[in-house]
């Protein structure tokens, strides 16, 4: 009895170790076939390993690397109020944002908004006292949060920056522009 348990056991343990060859065999065929690939292997060890993995910024492509955040800039000139103070609007990483310089400021008024305008001139285009304009001819970004200072607005994603060439305040209830900067 004790024979036939060990034989039993014997022929257990050798189709277990025949199936793990022929599993092993058949995975070494599988790694050397020509779908198996190193770069493969080398993600997974990557993957594997945190400290091996590839950071963000070396997935960005060569091209993206080396553009630097486009940048146009001008500074208020007064419309219907006082206005002064450098603006930026520059891009970052594809997102676009128009920028108050500290020096900025404007008088207080109701309804005051920020708006790219069309027209690289919206003071020297339009009618004093006002300097009222047109529907169409500008995009509203924002209401203006401070009347002086350093801001930040994000433009939406739906609007193209390139096809307007000035900031400016823009007093929505009496259509009067305080003041407009020439982006160049």
């Amino acid at each position: 009895m004790l024979h036939r348990f060990l034989t039993a056991g014997a022929l257990s343990l050798i189709a277990v170790v025949g199936c793990a060859c022929a599993t092993d065999a058949a995975k070494q065929d599988a790694d050397s076939s020509p779908a198996a690939t190193a770069p493969t292997a080398q993600v997974e060890s990557a993957a594997a390993s945190p400290e091996a993995a590839p950071s963000p910024e070396s997935a960005t492509s060569p091209v993206a690397e080396t553009e630097a955040p486009t940048a146009r800039s001008g500074n208020f000139v007064t419309g219907e109020h006082e206005t002064s103070g450098g603006v930026t609007l520059v891009n970052e990483g594809g997102q676009y944002f128009i920028e108050f310089a500290g020096d900025f400021s404007t008088d207080p008024g109701p309804d005051l908004f920020v708006i790219l305008h069309r027209d690289p001139d919206v003071i020297g285009s339009t009618e004093p006292p006002a300097h009222a304009i047109a529907e169409g001819s500008y995009v509203n970004i924002a209401p203006l949060q401070t009347t002086t200072g350093s801001q930040r607005y994000p433009v939406p994603s739906e609007i193209d920056p390139s096809e307007f060439e000035s900031v400016a305040i823009w007093c929505r209830e009496f259509n009067a522009t305080f003041g407009s900067a020439t982006l160049q």
